[in-house]
């Protein structure tokens, strides 16, 4: 009836409020026009499929951020809900970070990235290794062409050993296995020589050079090195569960390198740090460096794995879509992230989880991500194929080396004699010190490198903390055949270590 009084539903009346107040908050998209429904879809998704508790996104475009949200826990145990301030172990994406703190110091004049490294580190230097080589620059580790080995070594807080001082670790693995410039490989070692070069210039810890020189100028108030309540005061009890493949917490961890994995921020922090990259003046950050150090950092100086280039902190390369992307990617026990640029189109996105619980033959849930966001920011965007991953063949090029091949593993230790024996069959023998004769494993001799796996005792404190594999990577060299002999962990529940000793082996 017309003169009939309605009553106000309460319920909708307090919807109606929330809807209107959700679409004045910033970068939060709303409605038809939001163009991250799809992303949203894929991220709960996989999250319930690859066992991850939660993942922390944020977007910026042309100076603004366009969306950050959070999905899941935080802290399962707890209930803490993940936020876009919820800080995250970053991983490697801590790199650009120690990167940018190199180029600070580089700003002031007070290193050359092309001058020798070994200039700048006191009595712990690296050390050359394949004759007739120059001593690495600062750009070239940077850029992981020093010749560098693999290296990671975690320190688990129920353990009772505790990482070596930086001297240490560089006496013990700071040795080049390839000529400098010769070969890409990729080194957390590198990384944390960067830092300790960063201490020694400054004359301060390095946490605190980050804290006042990088972090604090550019507003990034939820990021610190090593979330320790000494360190950084308030921000644990906002920090992101680290969760093991098994789902449960995994005990807290350090390195013997945080130059290349100790920073941890959160999303909203972390887009913030991709858009000063990006060359965008926000008001409460200082320009730490100028536009000109930024171009230089993304400038690719190396290529890399697959199409990626890196430069100064940064991979680089064209994306399937067609469009330039800087960035870097971080993985290990409990993390797995990216930061992303597309300089071109003024666009940068981070993506943190605190599980790495990667499916066979599938890119990351971050990497994923990258792609998902990409796509939806451009729907015309081609998206890449998901390429299966495949094990080494054996090569039957394997000729070329056969007969022996005696020579010596160095390790800080001391020396162990080695012996491999090449057969017309294929086979490959080894024999390490005075243990067991024993066959190497997926033996490839490719672009002049043997590569193979060999079980045996390296005999250090450090790499039998763990059960281990022998990975070979030997470079031929005329009657030479010289690199690395890695100690890494058999894969299990916790991440363990990557630790390479100098190998050269002669033709008999």
């Amino acid at each position: 009836m017309a003169s009939e009084k309605r009553i106000p539903n309460h319920r909708s009346v307090l919807c109606g409020v929330l809807l209107a107040l959700t679409a004045l908050i910033p970068g939060r998209a709303t409605g038809q026009s939001d163009p991250f429904v799809k992303v949203r879809e894929v991220i709960r998704s996989q999250m319930l499929e690859r066992n991850v508790p939660s993942v922390a996104v944020a977007v910026a475009r042309d100076g603004r951020i366009v969306w950050e949200e959070g999905f899941g826990w935080a802290d399962r145990e707890r209930q803490i809900r993940a936020t876009p301030h919820t800080t995250y172990s970053i991983a490697s994406v801590s790199k650009p970070f120690t990167a940018t703190g190199l180029m600070v110091l580089r700003q002031r004049g007070l290193l050359d990235l092309d001058r020798p490294i070994n200039d700048y580190l006191g009595d712990a230097r690296i050390r050359l290794r394949v004759a007739g080589s120059k001593e690495p620059t600062v750009r070239q580790v940077a850029n992981h062409s020093a010749g560098l080995p693999l290296h990671f070594q975690f320190f688990y807080a129920d353990e009772v050993m505790r990482p070596p001082v930086p001297e240490e670790t560089i006496r013990r693995y700071g040795h080049a296995m390839t000529a400098p410039g010769e070969k890409y490989q990729y080194s957390n070692l590198g990384y944390g020589i960067l830092e300790q070069l960063i201490s020694r210039i400054s004359g301060r810890d390095y946490q605190d050079f980050m804290r006042t020189e990088v972090f604090i100028p550019l507003g990034l108030t939820r990021s610190a090195i090593a979330l320790r309540p000494e360190i950084a005061p308030g921000l644990g009890e906002h920090q992101a569960v680290r969760y093991g493949t098994d789902g449960l917490p995994i005990p807290f961890y350090e390195f013997d390198h945080p130059g290349a994995s100790a920073v941890y921020a959160s999303a909203h922090d972390l887009v913030r740090f991709g858009m000063f990259h990006l060359k965008t003046h926000l008001p409460d950050q200082r320009a730490i460096i100028d536009d000109a150090a930024i171009d230089e950092m993304q400038r690719p100086t190396m290529k890399a794995e697959d199409v990626w280039s890196y430069g100064v902190g940064w991979r680089s390369g064209s994306h399937s879509s067609g469009r330039r992307v800087v960035f870097h990617t971080g993985g290990m026990g409990g993390v797995s992230t990216i930061l992303c640029l597309l300089p071109d189109e003024r666009i940068a996105f981070a993506v943190l989880t605190n599980a790495n619980n990667d499916l066979v033959g599938r890119p990351p849930l971050p990497s994923l991500l990258r792609d998902e966001i990409i796509a939806a920011l451009f729907p015309a965007a081609a998206r890449p194929p998901v390429r299966p991953v495949t094990a080494p063949q054996s090569s039957s090029s394997l000729s070329a080396l056969l007969g022996s091949w005696s020579g010596r593993v160095e390790t800080w230790k001391g020396e162990l004699p080695l012996s491999l024996e090449f057969q017309p069959d294929g086979d490959v023998h080894a024999r390490l010190g005075s243990q067991l004769l024993t066959l190497v494993n997926r033996p490839v001799f490719e672009n002049g490198y043997l590569t193979g796996v060999v079980s045996g005792d390296i005999g250090t404190d450090d790499a039998n903390r763990t059960r281990y594999l022998l990975h070979l990577s030997l470079k031929l060299r005329g009657n030479l055949l010289n690199g690395g002999m890695t100690a890494l962990t058999i894969p299990g529940r916790r991440v363990g270590n990557a630790l390479t000793f100098w190998t050269e082996l002669k033709r008999q």
